[in-house]
């Protein structure tokens, strides 16, 4: 799968505006992981690739 976004840099969805009601995505070399942007200090969730890329095959994300 192809990332927009740069390896490394946490960031959250355009969508989002300047809520901070969110959930930030990092993707590191060979997994995605995920925060609450409130806590960005907290625990995250890791996602291999093809976790990552079977869940958002999934539409589960869209409103």
């Amino acid at each position: 799968m192809t990332h927009d976004a740069p390896t490394g840099e946490w960031f959250k969805s355009s969508w989002s505006e300047a809520s901070n009601a969110c959930v930030e995505v990092r993707f590191d070399e060979g997994s995605v992981r995920v925060r609450d942007s409130k806590r960005p200090g907290g625990p995250e969730l890791r996602f291999d690739s093809h976790a990552w890329d079977s869940f958002l095959a999934s539409g589960v994300w869209r409103r």
